[in-house]
């Protein structure tokens, strides 16, 4: 099982890369049309956002855990 703190360093490497890549990305769609593009624009910001959402909630987890333990026994 993953540790709580290993999932958060995959989703922060995760969005370290998408920001670095944007640049790339934007030469690499350079020679498809415009509906490829907005379609992999779109594409990767649901990714990002899906990837921010995550890192919030464990981030969350990783600062309550007694909390929700302590409910769990109740």
């Amino acid at each position: 099982m993953i540790s709580v703190e290993e999932k958060i360093a995959k989703a922060e490497r995760l969005l370290r890369r998408l920001e670095d890549d944007r640049p790339y990305l934007d030469v690499r769609l350079s020679v498809f049309g415009d509906e490829h593009r907005q379609s992999v624009t779109a594409y990767t910001e649901r990714v990002r956002a899906e990837a921010e959402a995550e890192l919030e909630r464990l981030l969350a987890e990783r600062d309550t855990p007694y909390q929700r333990s302590a409910a769990q026994a109740d």
